[in-house]
């Protein structure tokens, strides 16, 4: 495709860079073979920065917010500061844990809450208007299931005034079985093409 071939919201694709986010305890796993397979489809040119949370050597965090002084983080967590401001799409991508997301995923939001109040780091503001996505791998059929996980991520985007893509769900528990879904995989086709309206809470959506 050419860069000038227009993405969600009329956003042109050449401005566009994705930051996929694994946050599954498996290497090659489920949500990582379909979210591969939806980017896949992106436009050629367009930049991919892929992070696996399991390999990074990052603490559990600790919440400064409310103390005189926070401690500085390591060099771990300022290169995934700087990822993540960096990339105008974040693909969080993590099987269905307990109806949610992993514990690494959630981790990695947790680090949001720090750098919300890092003096300087104007995470709010540099937030507002990118995009949030998520890709789920789920063992249940009902994809009701992962609405936790929707409206984890869903209001996530509408706190930092975000536009949110939706969660691309498929089935899958055993390794590679998310292959022979082919309802997810058709989907993941046209995913990264679909709209991308602001994130909002639902009494901010009964007002308008």
């Amino acid at each position: 495709m050419t860069s000038d071939i227009h993405g969600p919201e009329g956003l042109v694709w050449a401005d566009r860079s994705f930051l996929f986010v694994l946050g599954s305890s498996r290497a090659d796993g489920n949500s990582e073979i379909l979210a591969r397979a939806a980017a896949e489809r992106l436009p050629d040119g367009v930049p991919q920065a892929w992070v696996d949370l399991n390999t990074l050597d990052l603490p559990d965090f600790q919440d400064g917010r409310h103390e005189t002084e926070r401690l500085p983080g390591g060099p771990v967590e300022a290169e995934l500061f700087k990822a993540t401001v960096e990339a105008t799409d974040i693909v969080l991508v993590s099987p269905l844990y307990w109806y949610t997301v992993s514990a690494q995923t959630k981790r990695y939001l947790d680090y949001w809450s720090g750098w919300l109040a890092e003096p300087g780091a104007d995470f709010k503001q540099r937030m507002a208007g990118r995009t949030l996505w998520g890709v789920t791998a789920m063992s249940d059929y009902d994809e009701r299931r992962a609405d936790g996980m929707v409206t984890t991520l869903e209001y996530t985007a509408a706190y930092l005034r975000m536009r949110f893509g939706g969660v691309l769900l498929g089935n899958g528990s055993r390794p590679g079985q998310i292959r022979n879904d082919d309802r997810a995989l058709l989907r993941a086709e046209s995913f990264f093409a679909g709209e991308t309206p602001f994130a909002s809470f639902p009494l901010e959506q009964a007002v308008r």
